[in-house]
């Protein structure tokens, strides 16, 4: 009777452990990363499991799903130009921004597009049947502006910046509001025109009527005319210790960062522009740590002048919020110790833990992992890692986008400069252990001069 009642606890407890074991299999989300293919307009699905598993490194077969990010043209051309995106707080939704729009980026040669955002299901985006197809898309949202770049959510709208003009690669200085439900226009901010060091023509901020678009402005970098419009490439919002939430725009223009107050924008002021932050050279990549308490922001390659930049600038956001002319408190030359180099440092990303920072290196062909705790301490080896990215082709690898698993073990790195014709699916994605230093897996054909990534957990 002892025995038997023995044996039958022995059961229960064993089917309990099996039935905990099953749950916890059945339970554990995958991990898939999403892709923008840029020239090549499709958000491409990726399963990162699939992707390590070493018999398919140096392949595509890690690719799941090709999602289209607009309905093709009446005569069956493939639009769309998506260069960014962002996930929803409950990742049903990824928001896709479409540079120029949904357009065919081999007849667009100009600059100027007006900005669209495509709103994708997440779910059908990683489902296979899916497949080349638009049936994860949802909607689409204008940008308000053109040449939309830069992207982050607050309750019920997106921020988005605005690099450029109507049918210009200059002339942007507009951070738009879009309410996420309808694609209402719910206000613009006008950041201020010119620096200390290069003086505007006359041209109203905020803008009023009967005053257009400038005339004049330069159609295609690099133009000496540059320098009026910070035209804001990448954003992030940062929070101060007393709790106030600010914009961070990285103005390739001007070579400086805006520091926007995000609750006056949302209150309705157009100059919600409080500070600017003076770096190295076109500010591009931007985020910010987990904390918020630092916005990391790349120094990539000028509109104005035939260079680029070699650095990440560390800005503080109690200091900026204090319009501090020290609100930059570390500068970290990335990609080379060459202080002349020019390594051009693209989209940033930073660790869960904000103990390191991950950014591609574009000119240098490699991937510089940046340890912040040193960097803030001025510390010269703060760039405690510098991986080299390579192509099987034998061409450049030229990383542009990042991001990295929740888990902090593993950096995803986009890669390919874009080349025609743009059907050729010639981008690659790179697998980085960032506690090993090392690339683990390479994924090819995925779009063709991809840039933004975020990694999804279903």
């Amino acid at each position: 009777m002892q025995l038997n009642s023995r044996l039958n606890r022995f059961l229960i407890l064993s089917l309990c452990l099996i039935s905990f074991s099953v749950d916890a299999q059945i339970d554990e989300p995958q991990a898939y990363i999403l892709a923008t293919g840029r020239r090549l307009p499709y958000l491409y699905s990726i399963s990162l499991d699939a992707a390590l598993d070493p018999t398919n490194n140096g392949t595509s077969k890690a690719i799941i799903a090709r999602n289209k990010v607009a309905l093709d043209r009446f005569d069956g051309q493939l639009v769309g130009d998506p260069a960014n995106l962002i996930l929803s707080e409950d990742s049903t939704e990824v928001y896709v921004v479409n540079h120029h729009g949904a357009i065919d980026n081999g007849e667009f040669l100009q600059h100027g597009g007006r900005g669209q955002v495509a709103v994708l299901d997440v779910a059908a985006a990683i489902d296979p049947g899916n497949d080349r197809t638009a049936n994860a898309v949802l909607r689409h949202l204008d940008s308000g502006a053109f040449g939309a770049v830069g992207v982050a959510l607050v309750p019920e709208t997106l921020i988005i910046s605005n690099a450029e003009n109507n049918l210009t690669e200059d002339g942007g200085n507009r951070i738009t509001f879009v309410d996420r439900r309808t694609g209402s226009l719910r206000h613009i901010v006008e950041l201020a025109l010119g620096t200390p060091a290069f003086t505007c023509e006359d041209y109203p901020v905020p803008h009023v009527a009967p005053y257009g678009p400038p005339s004049g402005l330069a159609l295609q970098s690099r133009d000496p005319s540059f320098g009026c419009f910070p035209n804001p490439n990448g954003l992030a919002i940062g929070t101060s210790s007393e709790g106030r939430s600010y914009i961070f725009t990285a103005n390739g223009g001007t070579n400086d960062v805006s520091v926007v107050d995000l609750q006056a924008a949302l209150q309705g002021d157009k100059r919600a522009e409080i500070f600017r932050i003076p770096t190295q050279i076109a500010p591009w990549g931007i985020s910010a740590t987990p904390d918020a308490a630092h916005i990391i922001v790349s120094n990539a390659g000028s509109q104005q002048l035939p260079r680029a930049g070699n650095s990440l600038s560390i800005l503080d956001v109690d200091l900026a919020s204090r319009q501090s002319d020290e609100a930059e408190v570390a500068r970290v030359l990335v990609g080379s110790d060459n202080q002349q180099d020019q390594t051009h440092p693209f989209i940033t990303s930073v660790t869960p833990d904000g103990k390191e920072i991950v950014v591609p290196n574009y000119r240098a062909d490699s991937v510089s992992i940046v340890n912040l705790e040193m960097a803030l301490a001025n510390d010269a080896g703060a760039e405690v890692a510098r991986i080299p990215l390579q192509r099987s082709d034998g061409g450049p690898a030229r990383p542009k986008g990042s991001a990295i698993t929740r888990d902090g073990r593993y950096a995803v790195i986009s890669g390919g400069a874009g080349s025609q014709p743009y059907a050729n699916e010639t981008g690659y994605i790179y697998i980085v252990d960032i506690g090993n230093r090392r690339v683990v897996s390479t994924i090819t054909g995925v779009g063709n001069d991809p840039y933004g990534l975020t990694i999804v957990y279903r």
